[in-house]
């Protein structure tokens, strides 16, 4: 692979070490807001100038979140590879990072607006984390994982005909949205009262919602 030279290796590098500062900035923060002038100060820089290598503060904030899924990746394994003990582990590392924890909630609510800087970076996760829970739990009801294809807010996908039963696999679309819309609700709970075991809360929730998925009298969708 052609490694980036002059211009652009010093520009690359440049961005990779305002995006540690952010991070090791937000790490540190607690419930202490993080300015952009925290960040440029660890680096030797004006505003503007950790700005330019962006574009734009909300630009930056989505590099260092998509910097901190990277670094749970390197930690916790490659996302599609996850357990669900996996995801409950990442959830309670991020306890030891409030000021990481505030910026997702913060960023996750901006991002609703299509033209946010983060609203790709949302949507794709979400897709994701949608995906991987629905598997785990197909794949759970049928003994086997769930054909490729992604996972629908509403019908089934007709590639899963034949994998599992659909309505159990519309169950297990419907739980992954819900765990996932916890996991988010306790993050900003948890913000407010640390005393909340948000990763113990996510496994007694999941106990609930994964054991025998579909046979709850429940319209499917």
């Amino acid at each position: 692979m052609t490694k980036p030279r002059g211009h652009y290796a010093k520009t690359s590098s440049k961005r990779q070490q305002i995006i540690e500062a952010a991070l090791a900035a937000y790490a540190e923060a607690g419930s202490r807001k993080v300015s952009v002038r925290d960040i440029a100060q660890r680096v030797g820089m004006t505003d503007a100038g950790v700005l330019h290598h962006f574009g734009g503060r909300e630009a930056l904030l989505t590099a260092v979140l998509a910097a901190r899924d990277a670094a749970a990746e390197e930690r916790f394994g490659a996302f599609e590879a996850r357990s669900a003990g996996d995801f409950l582990q990442v959830l309670a590392a991020n306890a030891s990072t409030p000021g990481l924890v505030k910026l997702f909630v913060d960023l996750a609510a901006a991002a609703a607006e299509p033209d946010h800087p983060a609203h790709d970076y949302f949507g794709e996760r979400y897709d994701r984390y949608r995906r991987r829970f629905a598997e785990q739990l197909v794949a759970q009801a049928s003994a086997g994982p769930a054909p490729d294809g992604p996972v629908a807010d509403g019908p089934v996908p007709d590639e899963w005909a034949g994998a599992v039963d659909a309505d159990r696999a519309a169950e297990a679309a419907w739980a992954a949205r819900i765990l996932i819309a916890a996991t988010d609700g306790l993050q900003l709970q948890w913000l407010l009262d640390p005393r909340i075991d948000m990763a113990d809360d996510i496994r007694r929730l999941a106990d609930v919602l994964l054991n025998a998925p579909g046979d709850r009298d429940r319209p499917a969708g």
